[in-house]
């Protein structure tokens, strides 16, 4: 294979070059403009909510769903530590401090696990749930790799003990579930606060971008007020409370519609090349494409092979090295939060699958643009570098 075949990388074959022009030819190209609308219309037509608001980041849609959220210096905000270290940092802009709770098989949050610390871990006295005395305000969950977390174990949680639930659907935009309680809904939906990105390696970018909703009535509004700086009177320049420069321009939101008119076509190709990838590595015995959750029609937006430790012990790092050498993009899951510098003195509960798959998954090539003769060429190196480690 003489070119190389990148991780993931982004697919403009639509119309981004044309909406992009009209956009530069009306002048708008800043936080102003028609197409930021039209993507939000659009988004919300997808996703079937009442409203979404787009925005700079993935990152700042979650700082604004925490501020919507009530999240206060020493609130309590219950995290993953197997995730991009994004889906946490906004918990200490809010001065907040994370609790890191484990995930199961989908590297989602595990609700069991969940229970379990408000049960065993917290009081809940008068409607309020505390953990060392602590206001446990709401709990983030990551739709991880397009996977779906189980909500239908989170949710009644939630209820039960008074915690608003954020979604960190940025992985996951176009995943839904086909079966249970939350049949036909999609990631990003069911919580109080959904999350999405369209960074440059998501399924749709916008170069730099996200947007954020709500079930909250008025919420998905009061977010996209504080977006712009929270602007009361554009002409005097009044401000009514403390606001942030997080509001997507028009030039992203340009992209962002053409990229959208695609995303359909984008799940397809996803699935497809898969399912390829399920094949070529049907019996591996040094490792097994993991599968998403049943019941869910998932984006599926990365690839993960679980590497078999019990007959390889090389770091994941050198596999990704000698992968590179052989013109293939690969990479880790990521390093754990909890054993971040930032993090390592704030509380992990139990956390056993999350090291588990830390020390295991290798992601594989899945651009929407990958090619089935670059696909079977990734497979058969994959298993010529793994082989090797384990001395075959």
């Amino acid at each position: 294979m003489d070119n190389f075949i990148p991780l993931s990388v982004p697919n403009f074959q639509g119309n981004e070059k044309k909406y992009v022009d009209e956009a530069l030819e009306m002048g708008w190209v800043s936080t102003g403009g028609a197409y930021i609308e039209k993507l939000e219309r659009h988004l919300a037509e997808f996703l079937q909510v009442e409203d979404i608001a787009a925005c700079q980041s993935g990152t700042s849609a979650l700082h604004l769903s925490l501020v919507e959220a009530g999240v206060k210096p020493g609130d309590i905000v219950l995290v993953p530590p197997l995730t991009f270290i994004a889906a946490v940092n906004p918990v200490k802009y809010q001065f907040a401090e994370p609790v890191f709770l484990d995930c199961d098989e989908s590297l989602c949050l595990n609700p069991l696990k969940l229970q379990e610390f408000c049960e065993k871990e917290c009081d809940f006295n008068m409607g309020v749930l505390t953990y060392k005395g602590k206001c446990v305000k709401a709990v983030i969950v990551v739709h991880v790799f397009g996977n779906l977390a189980d909500m239908a174990g989170i949710m009644p949680l939630a209820l039960k003990y008074n915690f608003k639930v954020i979604e960190d659907a940025t992985e996951a935009l176009g995943s839904k579930y086909t079966e249970g309680i939350y049949k036909g809904k999609f990631a990003g939906t069911i919580g109080d606060f959904g999350t999405f990105s369209f960074n440059g390696n998501k399924i749709i970018t916008t170069g730099g971008g996200g947007a954020v909703t709500s079930n909250i009535p008025g919420k998905t509004d009061h977010m996209r007020y504080l977006s712009t700086q929270a602007k009361d009177d554009a002409r005097f320049y009044i401000h009514n409370e403390v606001g942030y420069n997080y509001r997507m321009t028009n030039l992203q939101a340009a992209l962002g519609v053409a990229q959208l008119e695609e995303l359909p076509g984008f799940i397809r190709r996803k699935q497809k090349n898969y399912e390829l990838y399920k094949k070529l590595f049907a019996g591996y015995e040094l490792g097994r494409l993991m599968d998403f959750r049943k019941g869910t029609f998932s984006n599926r937006w990365f690839y993960s092979l679980e590497i078999n430790r019990e007959k390889i012990s090389a770091p994941i790092g050198e596999i990704i090295i000698e992968l590179e050498k052989r013109g293939i993009g690969t990479r880790a899951v990521w390093g754990l939060i909890n054993e971040q510098k930032p993090y390592q003195s704030e509380p992990a509960y139990r956390l056993e699958a999350a090291p588990y798959y830390a020390e295991r998954i290798l992601n594989l090539p899945c651009s929407t643009g990958i090619t089935r003769d670059e696909i079977v060429y990734v497979a058969k190196q994959v298993k010529e570098v793994l082989g090797a480690c384990a001395g075959e």
